[in-house]
């Protein structure tokens, strides 16, 4: 009876503790939640509702009422496929890039230098250093170093690989050779976080077993890299779909290399088109999601999700 009685008192001590609990975590979760609602679904349910609206009938300019206009996707869908196809091409490009340039330098720092902190510590912190500039800046040092009169496209012309009648400031090599230098910590960083988790001790039996130095990256290196390659290109391609910056003719862009990005700032800024640009986002948001989706489930790990 006294154990049948202890037994009793003890899920109501705590479904009493629970009920004290309750209000506690709603309190400091509460902040959290607020912040939520006013910057991220707000702003994401404005997004949404803002493609259906169709202009004033007055026609003024940058006017719309509310309405429910599907007729804006399929306009933005035809009119800017070719800059939704350019897009994607470049950020597929510019993230391949990266991650051939990004994995040597993750496994140097990683693997190879992980007997010496100090050294690792400084090739780290060299990755990291173009954070502490300005994007935009860093941006217009390059278009300042591949303009028509600089050193570097001298010498493509000197040795050949430029006509003289040709420049390399505003061509497609020019946009993806800035998307790859401006997102390659993106790609370095998880590649780094998880080959520093490596066991080199799988490595040297691998050695030990006469592996060359090819099957034991392609056995042992690579697929346990992985989740570090999936992070990294997810990281990379999704930010580089939408930026605005470097296909800009501002920038190394020209009117040639416009991207989604490009024309949404203009629709929005210039244009005032508020629903064509609302339309491009939410489709470009659209695509990426799937593709993103596709991409993780065909990889096997689903976990990133």
């Amino acid at each position: 009876m006294a154990f049948a009685a202890f037994s009793n008192d003890k899920p109501a001590k705590d479904s009493s503790a629970q009920r004290k609990t309750g209000p506690i975590v709603l309190a400091l979760l509460l902040p959290g939640l607020i912040y939520l609602a006013l910057f991220f679904i707000t702003p994401l349910i404005s997004l949404v509702i803002t493609p259906l609206q169709s202009p004033d009938p007055s026609g003024a300019i940058g006017i719309y009422i509310n309405d429910v206009n599907f007729a804006n996707y399929a306009t933005v869908a035809i009119d800017y496929l070719p800059q939704i196809m350019r897009s994607f091409g470049y950020a597929f490009s510019a993230t391949v890039f990266a991650l051939l340039i990004s994995y040597p330098v993750a496994y140097l720092i990683g693997v190879k230098l992980r007997s010496r902190p100090l050294l690792q510590r400084l090739m780290l912190t060299l990755v990291i250093a173009p954070f502490f500039i300005s994007f935009l800046l860093r941006t217009i040092a390059w278009k300042q170093l591949l303009s028509d009169d600089s050193g570097f496209v001298n010498l493509l012309h000197t040795i050949g690989v430029l006509a003289p009648d040709q420049f390399f400031l505003g061509t497609d090599a020019a946009v993806i050779f800035g998307l790859t230098y401006n997102f390659i910590p993106f790609m370095t960083l998880p590649l780094f976080a998880n080959l520093e988790r490596l066991d080199v001790r799988l490595i040297e039996a691998g050695s030990d077993l006469y592996a060359n130095p090819r099957h034991i990256f392609t056995k042992i290196t690579l697929p346990l890299s992985m989740p570090g390659i999936i992070s990294g290109t997810l990281l990379t391609f999704i930010p580089i779909a939408g930026d605005y910056v470097n296909a800009s003719r501002d920038f190394l862009g020209s009117s040639k290399t416009s991207m989604i990005g490009t024309m949404v700032e203009a629709d929005y800024l210039q244009n005032l088109n508020y629903p064509s640009a609302s339309a491009m986002s939410v489709l470009l948001m659209g695509v990426i999601l799937a593709l993103v989706t596709l991409y993780v489930r065909r990889s096997g790990t689903e976990d990133l999700l």
